[in-house]
C-alpha cells in the first residue's frame, strides 16, 4: 500500500482496497510501533472499523477512509483533550471545527497525539506522556510543540495529522522529521475547539508526507466559521503551475543565524541551489525587522496571552505543570498595560517594514530550523535553545503570513533539514507549486519510510464548502460566458472528458451560441471535452438561477467514473438540432467553424 493520502483515497475510490482494511493496517502499525510516547490516546478499533465501513459507501469523498491523527489540544469526539496535562483533561461534547470538516470529507480519527504541554515549546520534550522518538535519530529532539503528530506521519503511523502553530509548532517538527508542515493563513482554518495558546495568533496546522496531501487536507478543513471570532472568509486560491522565474527572497548574509550549526548552514545553501535549479531568481533581503519581531513573541507581552489562556489553571495546579512551562507562562503576568501598547506600536512599525519586504519577492524562503539539537543539548539549556528554534518561525503569525515547510536535505549525520516558504495572508496557494518543486527536486524519500516520492501532479479539487460544476460550452475558459463563472469567484480545477454516454448538440436560437449535453444509452455516445470549476454554495445558487431553458443542472459522469454537477439539456430541445459530438467538444466545434468560415 502506497502511503500518501492521495493514493489511499484513490485505492478506496476504485475499490482496489477497502477502507476497513486500511484502517486495520494503520491500527496495527500504531499498536506495534514500539514508541508509546507518540499517542496520548488511541481509538477503539471496533469503532473506527465501523466508521470505515460506513465511509466506504461514499468513495467520492476526497479523504475517503484516510486515517488521521489529531494533536491533543484539539477536540475530537470520543477522545479526552489533555493538552499534555492530565489534570487539565476534559471530554469534549463535539469535534473541533477542523476535525468535523475533515471527517465530513471522509477522514477517520485514529488517535490523539502528544505535544509540549499547553503547546508551549518548539522542542517536543515537555510532556508527562514521554518524548516521541525522532525516527531519524533517537538522540535528536522530535521538535514541538506538535511532536506526536509529526513523528506519527514521518513513521507511517498515519498519512495525515493535525497540529497547531502559534510560533512554529507546525513547521519545526516537520523540518526535523523530513515531512511537510503547512501553516495556513490565520483564520483560514477555524480554531473553534482548540485549547488556546495565544488566541490571536493560534492556527491549526497540517502534517503530511508530501505537499499535495497537505493541500488536499487544507481544502477539506478550511472555511469561514461564525463561531470563531478570529475566522476570516479568505479565498483558498488556485495553486496553478510553478511560475517561470519566480522571485524568492532569502535573508541577507548578516541575517542568517545558525548558532554554530554548520550542517544547518550548509543545508540552507543547498536549498538555495535547489531553488535556483527550478528556475527561481534569488534575491537577498533585509530580515532584521522580522528577526526583531520573532524575539518579541516571547520577549514581549504576547506571553501574557498564554497567561490569559491557562494562567489560572496553572496557579491552581502548579505541581501538574512542567517547571519550564510554568516559568514561561508565569512571566506573562508581569507585563504592564503600557508595555503592551508600546509593543503593539513597535510591532505595527515592523509589519509596515514587512509589507515592503514582501513586495520585493513572490515568496520568502528561510531555514525551517536554524539548528538541530540533541536531547542532551536541550536538557542543559532548555529555554535559550528553544528560543533559537523559533528564529525563522516566531515572526510569521505576527506578520500575518502563511507558511509551508518542506524537506530539502538530510545531512551526513542523518539529520533532516528543510526550507520554509512564506507569503502574505491569503496567498497560501502560491506556496504549493514552489514547495512541491523543491521537495521533488530534493529527491528525498517520504518521511522516514524509505519510499520514493510520486512525481505526478494531482489535479486540484474543490474545498469542503464548495460545489463542483462542469461546463461543456460557452462557460469554458476563454469562451463568451466564462465571465459568469469568474465573476462569482469560481476556480478552474481541471479539464476532463465525459464517459461515452453523451451526445453534444448545437441548440437553435441561443445567443451567444450554446451546446446542449444529453445523456443517452451507456457507451453509445462520445467522450465530450469538459471543464470542472468549483464555487461556493451561495455562488452556485446564483449561477443556477440564471440558467435559461432548455438547459438544467444534472449530474455528469466522467471517463474515470467520477461525477459532478453539470449543464444538461432537455431531450425535447434536440429535435432537429445538429449533433456535433464528432468534434469532441464545443471548443473544437467553434474552432472548426471559424476555420471553415
Amino acid at each position: 500500500m502506497r502511503p500518501t493520502v492521495r493514493e489511499i483515497a484513490e485505492a478506496h475510490r476504485t475499490g482496489t482496497v477497502k477502507p476497513e482494511d486500511t484502517i486495520a493496517e494503520y491500527m496495527r502499525r500504531i499498536r506495534t510501533s514500539g514508541d508509546p510516547a507518540v499517542f496520548i490516546s488511541v481509538a477503539d478499533e471496533v469503532s473506527v472499523l465501523a466508521q470505515a465501513k460506513e465511509v466506504a459507501r461514499k468513495p467520492e469523498l476526497p479523504l475517503c477512509g484516510v486515517p488521521i491523527a489529531v494533536k491533543d489540544n484539539i477536540d475530537a469526539l470520543g477522545f479526552p483533550t489533555t493538552a499534555a496535562c492530565p489534570a487539565f483533561s476534559y471530554v469534549p461534547e463535539k469535534d473541533a471545527s477542523a476535525v468535523a470538516r475533515l471527517k465530513a470529507a471522509g477522514a477517520i480519527v485514529v488517535g490523539k497525539t502528544n505535544l509540549d504541554q499547553f503547546a508551549t515549546g518548539l522542542v517536543g520534550v515537555r510532556s508527562p506522556y514521554g518524548v516521541p522518538r525522532n525516527p531519524f535519530n533517537p538522540d535528536l529532539i522530535p521538535g514541538g510543540s506538535s511532536s506526536g503528530s509529526a513523528v506519527a506521519v514521518s513513521s507511517g503511523l498515519v498519512p495525515l495529522a493535525l497540529g497547531t502553530d502559534t510560533a512554529g509548532s507546525g513547521r519545526v517538527p516537520a523540518g526535523l522529521n523530513n515531512i511537510v508542515g503547512l501553516k495556513p493563513s490565520l483564520g483560514l482554518i477555524s480554531t473553534t475547539g482548540v485549547v488556546p495558546a495565544c488566541r490571536s495568533l493560534d492556527c491549526v496546522s497540517i502534517f503530511s508526507l508530501d505537499v499535495d496531501d497537505a493541500w488536499t487536507a487544507l481544502i477539506a478543513a478550511s472555511g469561514f466559521d461564525e463561531s470563531d471570532a478570529y475566522s476570516r472568509p479568505l479565498a483558498i486560491g488556485n495553486p496553478g503551475a510553478l511560475p517561470q522565474g519566480a522571485v524568492i527572497g532569502i535573508p541577507r548574509r548578516e541575517d542568517r543565524l545558525f548558532f554554530g550549526d554548520k550542517r544547518s548552514e550548509s543545508a540552507f545553501e543547498q536549498s538555495i541551489e535547489i531553488a535556483k535549479s527550478i528556475g527561481a531568481r534569488i534575491v537577498e533581503l533585509d530580515f532584521s525587522h522580522l528577526l526583531e519581531a520573532a524575539r518579541m513573541l516571547y520577549g514581549g507581552p504576547w506571553v501574557a496571552e498564554r497567561t490569559a489562556a491557562v494562567g489560572e489553571f496553572i496557579e491552581a495546579h502548579p505541581a501538574d505543570i512542567f517547571p519550564v512551562t510554568r516559568e514561561i507562562i508565569s512571566t506573562g503576568s508581569t507585563a504592564g498595560a503600557a508595555d503592551v501598547f508600546r509593543a503593539f506600536y513597535r510591532m505595527q512599525e515592523l509589519r509596515a517594514k514587512a509589507r515592503k519586504t514582501m513586495s520585493q519577492a513572490d515568496a520568502l524562503m528561510v531555514p525551517t530550523v536554524p539548528s538541530a539539537y540533541t536531547l542532551t543539548q536541550l536538557e542543559a539549556d532548555p529555554i535559550r535553545l528553544n528560543a533559537n528554534l523559533g528564529t525563522y518561525t516566531n515572526f510569521v503569525n505576527l506578520m500575518d503570513l502563511c507558511g509551508l515547510a518542506v524537506p530539502a536535505i538530510i545531512s551526513d549525520n542523518a539529520t533532516p533539514y528543510g526550507a520554509t516558504f512564506l507569503a502574505r495572508a491569503g496567498e497560501d496557494a502560491k506556496l504549493l507549486p514552489l514547495g512541491r518543486a523543491i521537495h521533488a527536486k530534493s529527491g528525498l524519500p517520504l518521511g522516514a519510510l524509505n519510499v520514493r516520492q510520486d512525481q505526478s501532479v494531482p489535479a486540484p479539487s474543490a474545498a469542503s464548502d464548495e460545489i463542483e460544476i462542469a461546463v461543456v460550452g460557452a462557460h469554458m475558459s476563454g469562451m463568451a460566458l466564462n465571465h459568469e463563472l469568474t465573476s462569482l469567484g469560481a476556480r478552474f480545477l481541471r479539464a476532463v472528458r465525459t464517459a461515452t454516454d453523451y451526445r453534444l448538440f448545437l441548440l437553435d436560437g441561443t445567443k451567444p451560441a450554446r451546446p446542449g449535453l444529453l445523456r443517452i444509452a451507456q457507451g453509445k455516445g462520445a467522450a465530450i471535452e469538459t471543464e470542472v470549476w468549483s464555487m461556493s454554495a451561495e455562488a452556485f445558487g446564483t449561477f443556477v438561477s440564471r440558467i435559461p431553458a432548455p438547459l438544467s443542472i444534472g449530474t455528469v459522469i466522467f471517463e474515470d467514473r467520477s461525477k459532478a454537477k453539470c449543464f444538461l439539456v432537455e431531450a425535447e430541445a434536440i429535435n432537429g438540432a445538429k449533433d456535433i459530438s464528432a468534434s469532441g467538444g464545443w471548443r473544437n466545434f467553434i474552432e472548426n467553424a471559424r476555420g471553415a468560415a
